[in-house]
């Protein structure tokens, strides 16, 4: 049995009060109010150790700055908002604490607070990095977008109720990755040997009708594309329970960029750092290499757009991808043949030729980095 106990919903409330008595005592002692985050810019961002992350250059928010004050009330007002979320217990999403926020200076002030929902977006990540705390510990929910189906049980705390989520009673439609997998959420079993990452919804239910969660003891997870942050989150805690990670995605610069993102991160999220990453990940496929193992996949491929050869420059671009030789050669194959492929082609040969693909995969070790 394994068991994972996360809540840093207080921990975020501490940071929260402690950030605001800090503030406090500077005006008390007639200081410039400020206080300090990490930078996150592309020149801040370091890939030593797999995954992408920020590195130690910090900058000051000055409250006494013609260039920042109005910023600083802005951050102000949230970290306030979001202190009192916590101390009602209840959730919203960040177009929901934007509403919250989105109100006059005044009667004779003809300004709001927040014009828009991108200003508030950028303070919550701000305040993330500055406190070293997640957005779902301050009650903040993002999309769900991940299902899963699968030998795995899960108990979640919800409102004084206790539900046990068992993934292979999940029926057709499996189980909705929530927002946030850590508080008030434990894995309290899992049955598997590897877990396996669909891109589309519409592959995860072809293999979820033919059972191979069952079959290969495999917990299965769709993203629907590009992952949430939820999903994100819940297959770094299978991939720290020792569970392998396998990706299959469509053979083209958009797919694999879904695998890249899982594996190392993105530059825009790079401050949620390894919490959010599987450096660990293996990818299955689909790969241009593969037109010549299965020789019923020739006839099966689509030209590339434009933006689809461009996609992949800008993949061979990154210093993370371009230091492994077997992708760099999957890039320039579709570079040079302008070719792409789905991963529904697999189903040419029959419908359930999924199935055995992956395992041949999987069991011949035919895997990228």
């Amino acid at each position: 049995m394994y068991v994972f106990i996360t809540s840093m919903k207080n921990v975020a409330r501490e940071r929260l009060i402690e950030l605001g008595k800090r503030l406090a005592e500077q005006i008390k002692n007639k200081q410039n109010p400020y206080f300090e985050t990490i930078v996150r810019s592309k020149s801040n961002i370091i890939s030593e150790q797999g995954f992408l992350e920020l590195g130690n250059k910090k900058e000051k928010r000055e409250f006494v700055n013609i260039a920042q004050a109005k910023t600083f009330m802005q951050t102000i007002a949230v970290a306030n908002k979001l202190k009192k979320f916590l101390d009602e217990d209840l959730h919203t999403s960040i177009r929901g604490l934007y509403y919250q926020l989105k109100y006059s200076l005044g009667e004779d002030v003809d300004e709001n607070l927040f014009d828009e929902q991108s200003e508030s977006n950028e303070l919550i990540e701000d305040l993330e990095v500055a406190l070293n705390v997640k957005r779902e510990d301050f009650n903040l929910t993002t999309d769900r977008k991940g299902v899963l189906a699968g030998p795995i049980k899960i108990l979640d705390k919800f409102k004084g109720e206790e539900i046990v989520i068992d993934g292979t009673k999940m029926g057709r439609s499996g189980w909705m990755i929530p927002s946030d997998v850590d508080n008030n959420m434990e894995i309290i079993e899992v049955d598997a040997d590897y877990v396996l990452v669909v891109e589309k919804d519409a592959l995860w239910q072809r293999l979820n009708e033919d059972r191979f969660w069952q079959k290969n003891r495999a917990i299965l997870i769709t993203p629907k594309g590009q992952s949430s942050r939820g999903t994100r989150r819940l297959l770094r805690k299978l991939a720290d329970m020792g569970l392998p990670i396998y990706v299959f995605t469509d053979c083209d610069a958009w797919g694999w960029y879904i695998y890249w993102t899982l594996k190392t991160g993105s530059i825009n999220l790079a401050y949620l750092g390894k919490e959010f990453t599987v450096p660990e990940a293996k990818f299955i496929g689909v790969t241009m290499s593969d037109i010549d193992k299965f020789p019923f996949l020739k006839k099966l491929t689509i030209n590339a757009k434009e933006v689809d050869l461009k996609r992949a420059e800008e993949l061979l671009s990154y210093d993370w991808i371009r230091k492994y030789p077997q992708w760099v050669d999957e890039l320039n194959k579709v570079l040079k043949s302008k070719k792409k492929l789905e991963q529904d082609a697999l189903q040419g040969e029959r419908l359930t030729f999924v199935g055995d693909y992956i395992k041949i995969k999987i069991e011949t070790g035919d895997l990228l980095p």
